[in-house]
């Protein structure tokens, strides 16, 4: 009886693999796979290494205080001659440009022009060919490309960046961007989950507690924004915001427009598109439903027996509310600001749209890093420090707010 319970046990756990083994398999190459490949490429540096071989083994003896010795300037043309005939110069030049801006070209004109040279010295020959090569500060940035992995790009993800010598330091301020749009993503999400916060939760307590019917006709409305696609509610929030629209003509009838003139807050007419109100309104618009439904699936569970049973005891409607109604709610609250500040750092449309220059998050100059420039490895650092932003933020809020610790009742 036990080995047929056994047998019987086991084909049960070898269905129940089966039928999660194409879920489990999805998962792996549609996530994991993606993020690993993202990290990899993060570090993956290898257009110097691959193309100036020889230049990249004398440089290693270099001090970087004088200009390199003879020896390096003639591994250098050698290395140029090999990657102008595999047509590799390009790649050598859009690597350094990211470090030298205006190198690129110079380096593919180098890598045409040396051909010519056969016979040393070739210190003084390569230096004629473009000044660039009389630089210091040259060589050693190709001294700090000359690996195949390299923190290069997350360094600069970050604002920083290795001196001659390997230190990391800080670049100069007016360089000093990508910092800047870490915080402009974080706060943009942050403050349009708090604005869904606040007008959702007010909406899935009248769901929770109107009638079956009202509470149906009202979820339709709730519901109404995942029946179209994002680009059209996008674009509606443009027509909406454009100068001389909808809301500037409201605002005009109103007389909030005068009232804003004369308290000299604002002159002329409003300008709402292409500002961080519009950003902020539109991915608000879109993202309420996701932080109202979880708030929703947890009050429909509360009975109204604990607030019959509060204000029994002599507690006022708002008393008994704030102290045993809300939290209850937590767990919701939790998981649905959880979701919508989450799906808020990857927003790429709609700021893009409806937003400044200045309203621009991460996820656009990922877009415009990999469409434009042609470089995955800052994209997949801008990739790798987004990933690892939401995973401590959600570390942290797990360990403050988070669901576990949160008590029912």
């Amino acid at each position: 009886l036990k080995v047929a319970l056994a047998r019987a046990e086991r084909r049960e756990k070898v269905k129940a693999v089966g039928l999660v083994l194409p879920l489990f398999a999805f998962i792996i190459l549609s996530f994991v796979v993606p993020i690993l490949i993202m990290l990899y490429n993060s570090v993956y540096d290898p257009d110097v290494a691959e193309n100036l071989p020889q230049t990249v083994v004398a440089l290693k003896q270099w001090d970087g205080k004088e200009l390199p010795s003879e020896e390096v300037f003639a591994a250098f043309v050698a290395d140029m001659k090999a990657a102008q005939k595999n047509k590799q110069v390009a790649l050598v030049g859009k690597r350094l440009n990211y470090e030298i801006s205006g190198i690129r070209s110079k380096v593919v004109a180098t890598g045409r022009k040396v051909a010519a040279l056969d016979a040393a010295p070739f210190k003084d020959a390569v230096i004629a060919i473009d000044k660039v090569w009389g630089e210091a500060e040259t060589w050693a940035t190709i001294k700090r490309s000359s690996s195949v992995y390299t923190p290069f790009y997350i360094l600069s993800m970050l604002d920083l960046r290795q001196d001659a010598n390997g230190s990391i330091e800080r670049v100069p301020a007016d360089r000093s961007i990508y910092k800047d749009i870490l915080a402009r993503t974080l706060g943009i999400s942050f403050l349009v989950t708090l604005m869904t916060l606040i007008f959702g939760y007010p909406v899935a307590y009248l769901l929770a507690t109107s009638p079956q019917k009202t509470a149906s006709i009202l979820m339709i409305f709730v519901l109404l924004p995942f029946w179209t696609s994002l680009l059209v509610r996008t674009t509606a929030w443009m027509i909406l915001m454009t100068d001389g629209g909808v809301f500037a003509q409201v605002l005009n009838y109103t007389g909030i427009t005068w009232l804003l003139n004369t308290a000299g807050l604002m002159e002329g007419e409003p300008q709402l598109f292409k500002t961080r109100f519009a950003t902020i309104v539109a991915m608000t618009h879109i993202q309420l439903p996701f932080t109202l439904l979880p708030i929703y699936s947890v009050m429909k569970t509360i009975s109204p027996n604990y607030m019959r049973a509060a204000k029994s005891l002599g507690g006022t409607p708002f008393y008994c509310f704030l102290r045993v109604y809300m939290p209850q709610t937590l767990p919701g609250v939790a998981a649905g600001c959880l979701l919508t500040f989450i799906l808020c750092l990857g927003y790429y449309i709609t700021p893009a749209l409806v937003g400044g220059p200045t309203d621009q998050m991460i996820s656009g100059f990922i877009e415009r890093a990999i469409n434009s420039e042609n470089n995955w490895g800052k994209a997949s650092a801008l990739g790798v420090i987004l990933l690892t932003a939401t995973m401590i933020l959600y570390y942290v809020y797990n360990k403050l707010i988070g669901i576990d610790r949160m008590k029912l009742g």
